[in-house]
């Protein structure tokens, strides 16, 4: 059955993207439809575990969204502040700021704030409906369709479709063969995710293990393989605690070590292991106490449009490659792409063409940083722990380290580094690998400092990148022990 019923803006799924979305474009008094695969208090839950994520966004990202929306943000949303986030040498003598002041989130509570946002800016709101892929005419995204709450076959129509069902999504990869937006991503590009949410007894201090004003990242490849563990705190003795691993670092690490690791038995040893917490008991609040999930470290993908299609999010691969945290850039391309689909309805031209400028938008408030921090996370992933405690230790400063979280490529200070180099030939290599690293990028700094203006460059460019980032993949294999 199909509903003929035209809307402006289809936005499919009502996590953080998908709300912040619908509210731009409802607020330029368009006719948008929300849909979402769940019940409205359970907006943006990834799936039958809960919310799974780290839940920390920093605050220059809620800062984004209110220079757009008059939006406050206050407890119980913002469930902890923490003063920044740091990650630690697996010897645990280095720790390198990686962020400044953010908050821990309460992911439920601040989705459903974002959903009350969109609903009261005049967004037209479905829920469980389950989008199962675009409608297609004439090469453009002209709807999607799906089933209803009664698992009945139903379409909607909309002259721009914006993609917020997360990494998952039956929109991108159902979209027709084209060169803009990739439909699939690479296995080597995604990290197993799996968390805990605690609430424990203080053992004793050791802000190695637990900081109550400070999230840790724990490096750490014979315990999170191609990935990292995490600690953040939250309000009162309760922590988020998990870890994301690589699937072919955990394979080659189980095969050299012997053993028969899941990421589930590397979560319960990395929480059994940490001797800070005592006597944890699981905080099972919105049935959100325990999950897994999957998450994109790569960059975005190179176009985030198609005709008629636009995508944000999760959706788009758009989560920090280094730290895996997903809800800033969530937050900025929401907006963008809510503010981007209008302008264009509003100028007559949904196509490629009409939608482009949220590429260039896009590019410059957060994507052309992340080929160059996917370099850096490839590049990390070919270290075993004893390299990545002397490199910590002797080939960067925090400074550095911070800038390289950034996406920043820092001037190593050649002369007083080199000579840590010549203590050994292993030394040798991993440091004139860094200086590879740092040198490539700034070549892709350069490249997407120079984003395509508009689709007519567009092809070459992305040819550039693929080689570019071939390049890397080739040199630097995973190797965690």
């Amino acid at each position: 059955m199909a509903d003929n019923k035209p809307y402006d803006i289809i936005v499919a799924g009502s996590g953080m993207s998908g709300s912040l979305a619908a509210t731009m474009a409802a607020r330029k008094g368009l006719r948008v439809l929300l849909l979402d695969r769940n019940r409205k208090e359970e907006a943006g839950k990834k799936t039958n575990w809960g919310w799974v994520c780290g839940d920390a966004v920093a605050d220059g990202h809620l800062q984004f969204i209110k220079s757009y929306i008059d939006m406050d943000f206050d407890y119980p949303e913002l469930d902890k502040k923490v003063d920044g986030v740091y990650a630690l040498s697996p010897d645990l003598e280095s720790r390198f700021l990686f962020e400044g002041k953010g908050y821990v989130l309460n992911r439920p509570l601040f989705e459903q704030k974002l959903l009350d946002m969109a609903i009261r800016s005049g967004a037209e709101y479905v829920q469980e409906f389950e989008v199962e892929g675009p409608v297609i005419e004439d090469n453009f995204v002209v709807g999607v369709f799906g089933k209803d709450s009664k698992k009945e076959h139903k379409e909607f129509r909309a002259r721009i479709v914006i993609d917020a069902l997360g990494i998952a999504t039956t929109l991108r990869r159902r979209l027709p063969e084209n060169n803009f937006v990739d439909k699939m991503i690479d296995i080597d590009d995604v990290e197993s995710t799996g968390r805990y949410i605690y609430s424990f007894e203080v053992d004793h201090e050791d802000k190695n293990y637990y900081d109550p004003d400070n999230a840790l990242i724990h490096l750490n490849q014979r315990m999170a393989p191609g990935g990292y563990g995490w600690v953040f705190p939250k309000n009162g003795k309760r922590v988020n605690i998990g870890i994301g691993v690589q699937k072919r670092s955990l394979d080659i690490r189980n095969e050299k070590l012997g053993k028969n690791d899941t990421l589930h038995t590397l979560m319960d040893e990395y929480v059994r292991s940490n001797p800070v917490i005592k006597n944890p008991v699981l905080d099972n609040d919105f049935n959100n106490g325990k999950g897994y999930w999957s998450v994109a470290v790569r960059r975005q993908m190179e176009s985030l449009v198609f005709n008629g299609y636009m995508g944000a999010g999760d959706s788009m691969a758009m989560p920090n490659p280094i730290s895996a945290g997903g809800i800033g850039p969530a937050l900025v391309a929401g907006i963008l792409a809510g503010k981007n689909a209008a302008e264009a309805i509003e100028a007559g031209d949904v196509s490629v063409n009409g939608l482009w400028r949220y590429n260039v938008e896009f590019n410059k408030e957060y994507g052309n940083k992340t080929a160059g921090l996917e370099v850096f996370r490839i590049y990390l992933q070919s270290l075993n722990d004893d390299i990545i405690n002397y490199g910590m230790k002797n080939f960067l400063t925090s400074k550095e380290a911070e800038s390289i979280s950034y996406g920043k490529t820092p001037e190593l200070s050649m002369v007083s580094k080199f000579k840590f180099a010549l203590k050994g030939a292993r030394n040798i290599s991993a440091f004139s690998n860094l200086l590879f690293v740092i040198n490539k990028m700034k070549e892709f700094s350069a490249l997407y400092g120079n984003y395509p203006a508009s689709p007519k460059e567009f092809d070459a460019w992305k040819e550039r990148v693929k080689k570019e980032m071939h390049e890397v993949k080739e040199r630097f294999k995973p190797n965690p022990i």
